[in-house]
């Protein structure tokens, strides 16, 4: 008997687990609905934004703007966006590795030196980086709790003006992208310097003539800040979405888990209760076998 209330034990903490874990797959599916939305509507405007940054700035020289400037990168800033919360599987874990290779294989030799940087946009990040020494600059985790421009762009401004100081020569920047609830997938992009657009960028861009007023330098003076911000305010909004998606995946199927676990304790459950009671039977039935043989 001791052994069937251990399943009985069993059953009921997978059964709480399975209802929590559905109640968490539904908040995260309203929160996902909400997320997509501001995603969506956020793309078009930073596509078409960097498109004309890159038709205005082919003519300028990398000196036009002090975010255009490209130095030796002897000093390095990471940032990588992950969440507050976990339970939601291979998200933020991803983004660490992806981190953690790109500084492997391209600034071993600053990491050596201690010039790679961290900003953490998410507790996760936080965290991990803290944990192995790193030098992590700022708190950032209290961006979620009221995700929108203006926040966002507080972190942006002290990260542009790092560079312009010459505290970083370049910054990359680590999300997760967001393409569905299913599937959400690593980028990786440098931040600063702004990068000139790549020739095959600049035969489609260039095929396009903008009549400028005041001046091209003055309107791509008052861009380049404008789109730092808004690149990464897409990838915090990427990166809030992909949240979402994960965790009401991972929740599904932790609940889909649960149900099959269920069944399969059940199925333990009755096996060792009519094991139990064959061996009530049989001892009752011997006993009285052996009371009419006295």
């Amino acid at each position: 008997m001791a052994n069937l209330k251990e399943v009985r034990n069993r059953i009921s903490s997978v059964s709480s687990t399975q209802q929590i874990t559905k109640a968490m797959k539904m908040v995260s599916a309203a929160k996902l609905k909400r997320a997509t939305n501001a995603i969506t509507q956020m793309r078009p405007y930073a596509t078409k934004l960097n498109e004309i940054l890159a038709n205005l700035s082919l003519s300028l020289e990398d000196a036009a703007s002090p975010y255009m400037q490209v130095r030796e990168p002897v000093r390095v800033l990471i940032v990588a966006v992950t969440s507050n919360r976990g339970l939601a599987g291979a998200f933020n874990a991803n983004v660490i590795k992806a981190a953690n290779n790109l500084i492997a294989e391209r600034y071993a030799e600053q990491l050596r030196a201690k010039n790679v940087s961290v900003v953490a946009i998410g507790r996760k990040a936080q965290e991990y980086y803290e944990r192995r020494k790193y030098n992590v600059i700022g708190n950032n985790n209290e961006l979620f709790t009221e995700l929108n421009f203006d926040n966002v762009s507080l972190v942006t401004e002290a990260i542009m003006q790092g560079f312009v100081n010459g505290d970083y020569d370049r910054v990359e920047l680590i999300y997760n992208h967001f393409r569905n609830a299913a599937v959400q997938y690593i980028v990786t992009e440098q931040l600063l310097p702004v990068a000139k657009p790549s020739k095959k960028e600049a035969v489609k861009t260039a095929q396009v003539d903008y009549i400028l007023e005041p001046s091209q330098e003055e309107i791509v003076e008052e861009l380049i800040p404008k789109n730092i911000k808004v690149q990464l305010y897409k990838a915090v909004l990427d990166s809030h979405a992909s949240e979402h998606g994960a965790r009401m995946t991972a929740m599904d199927k932790a609940t889909e888990n649960a149900g099959d676990l269920l069944k399969a304790l059940k199925l333990s459950y009755n096996q060792a209760r009519q094991a139990a009671i064959t061996t009530e039977l049989t001892e009752i039935v011997s006993g009285a076998a052996a009371l009419s043989n006295g």
